[in-house]
């Protein structure tokens, strides 16, 4: 393990893919305020559970869902998991896409359409996504199999190729056309948009509204500076800068 310029080895976070921003800020703020390095690693879920759980070191985990950081926990990796903040899915859209919260159903089966999701299985925004599909449903029978048979896996998996540090990778996949309509986070979308301004996004209707919450775990026989790195999440200053971000509380 590398060491820090003051000799001392980094609190090494795992964490979705979706709080690179947030949990940068947060880091830096934790890094000047008890002068101890982190060192961040950023992926789906589903993908850093199963690193985690194949050896990898990691002293604290920040997932998109709870059921990730809840199989570390039954496997006696950590101890129980803490809700510290939430989401929602929200639709990234084109400028030539007339999308609006009341249309998006129709919009996304619109066979002329292509529409974009990250993987489930191993990244929840997937898993969400298709919440939206099962929601989908409900209001109009058939929606499940058309959507799920249409939309393009294209983040979160495990050949998918590495999104770039520097850019929103949702935000990429609409403005050079490879989809029409991409099923993110809301934070994404807005991040996306901030880029891309000519993008837009809309929230789900209450039909299909699907909220994400996020967990924490701190691995057993972690540094005490690990469960104080997780604790400064739902700290009053850590949901501050959360909220910067666009995350509500848990």
């Amino acid at each position: 393990m590398a060491m820090s310029p003051h000799g001392q080895q980094p609190v090494r976070v795992f964490a979705a893919g979706s709080l690179r921003a947030p949990l940068t800020a947060i880091a830096q703020v934790f890094e000047q305020t008890v002068q101890q390095p982190v060192k961040l690693t950023f992926g789906a879920s589903g993908l850093l559970r199963d690193r985690i759980a194949a050896g990898e070191p990691a002293e604290v985990f920040a997932s998109a869902n709870l059921e990730h950081p809840a199989a570390l926990a039954e496997r006696g990796w950590s101890g129980a998991v803490i809700p510290f903040a939430r989401n929602q899915l929200c639709a990234l859209a084109g400028p030539d896409v007339p999308l609006t919260t009341e249309t998006v159903l129709d919009v996304l089966l619109d066979p002329q359409r292509k529409l974009g999701t990250s993987t489930p299985k191993v990244d929840p925004s997937g898993d969400y996504a298709w919440e939206v599909f099962r929601r989908a449903d409900a209001v109009r029978p058939g929606s499940f199999d058309v959507l799920s048979a249409k939309a393009m896996q294209l983040t979160g998996g495990p050949q998918s190729p590495p999104p770039p540090a520097d850019r929103n990778v949702y935000g990429m996949l609409v403005e050079s056309g490879e989809v029409d309509v991409f099923l993110t986070y809301c934070t994404n979308a807005h991040q996306a948009i901030a880029e891309q301004p000519s993008l837009h996004s809309v929230p789900m209707p209450a039909s299909l509204r699907v909220g994400a919450v996020y967990g924490v775990v701190v691995r057993r026989d972690a540094p005490k500076v690990a469960n104080a790195f997780a604790a400064f999440l739902t700290s009053a200053l850590g949901q501050r800068k959360l909220a910067q971000f666009g995350f509500d509380r848990p």
